[in-house]
């Protein structure tokens, strides 16, 4: 079983980074709009966020060990390529972000997210794809992972009736999937490498690649951006904002198991996303009665699942 202290200090963790997420969605989106490309708006983030790592990587110790350890797992086979594809997922995100913010709101969008990573989360702790080996399906999860995907249904009960509305919904739904999914496979990077940071430098490089190329297709397709790059330097932060995300996850997923990981960054998430449409709201983020029970249900969600046993199989 897993050490119950270091199990609550992963999910504190996750439950702080989740709340950056947030801001990082707001960035993200903000940029999105001033490029009139969501697409556009990712190749930035995450580029961004590769030039610190590649600048950061090499000059520390840990990271120049995490780049030979990570060689030498993936010659001897302990490490699947494909293990290192992580990034993808991320970019999806960090894309679906720019895309839909601006007409969904930040709380819409989190709570939509939350749908897929609870479900798939559950799933891929399962079938032992993260670093904590197979985990069982215990009533506290399986009624956590349930309990979310209702406040999610309740939270944008309020948007059923538009269909266009719902149909942008299911962009960041399956890049919730994806989450899950992009934890797991990060944590085993992390434990070939022994380096969060050496992990989170093959998850922004490969995210990057994805993105230059769905660019490219787009540019090719549709011409260049209509929007010129901002002069704000704040809307630059969401690629560092992701390397914290991004290395914390990591680090701490080995602890957590990846549905707790995801239903704690949930909880952070939650409170950060309908405090920003309330705080500083833009115009589609109208945070109503039943958005913030819907947020209210998924952090009754976050502690169910939380307060049950985690056992490895």
């Amino acid at each position: 079983m897993l050490s119950l202290r270091r199990r609550l200090a992963g999910v504190a963790l996750a439950v702080a980074s989740g709340g950056a997420v947030a801001m990082q969605s707001r960035i993200n989106g903000e940029l999105g709009v001033r490029l009139a490309d969501g697409i556009a708006a990712a190749v930035v983030s995450f580029g961004v966020g590769l030039l610190v790592l590649l600048v950061l990587v090499p000059v520390t110790a840990g990271g120049r060990r995490g780049l030979s350890a990570l060689r030498a797992a993936l010659v001897d086979g302990s490490l699947r390529p494909w293990q290192c594809l992580g990034g993808v997922c991320g970019a999806l995100l960090v894309a679906t972000q720019g895309l839909t913010i601006g007409a969904l709101g930040v709380a819409v969008f989190t709570v939509a997210v939350v749908a897929g990573q609870s479900g798939s989360g559950l799933l891929v702790d399962r079938a032992g794809i993260g670093p904590t080996g197979r985990q069982a399906v215990t009533v506290n999860r399986l009624v956590g992972a349930v309990l979310t995907v209702l406040a999610v249904l309740l939270a944008v009960g309020d948007r059923l009736g538009d269909p266009a509305t719902l149909g942008l919904a299911l962009l960041p739904l399956l890049a919730g999937v994806g989450t899950a999914w992009q934890q797991a496979v990060n944590g085993r990077v992390r434990a070939a490498s022994g380096s969060a940071l050496t992990a989170t430098l093959v998850n922004f490089a490969v995210g990057t690649a994805a993105l230059l190329v769905t660019f490219a297709v787009e540019v090719a397709v549709r011409g260049l951006p209509t929007g010129g790059l901002p002069r704000e330097p704040w809307l630059y932060l969401g690629g560092p904002i992701g390397i914290v995300f991004i290395a914390i996850a990591a680090a701490i997923v080995r602890f957590t198991g990846v549905l707790l990981l995801g239903l704690a960054t949930i909880a952070g998430q939650v409170v950060g996303a309908v405090a920003l449409d309330v705080v500083l709201p833009t115009a589609a983020s109208h945070p109503g009665v039943t958005t913030l029970l819907g947020a209210a249900l998924t952090l009754v969600a976050v502690v169910v699942a939380a307060v049950g046993p985690t056992r490895r199989r």
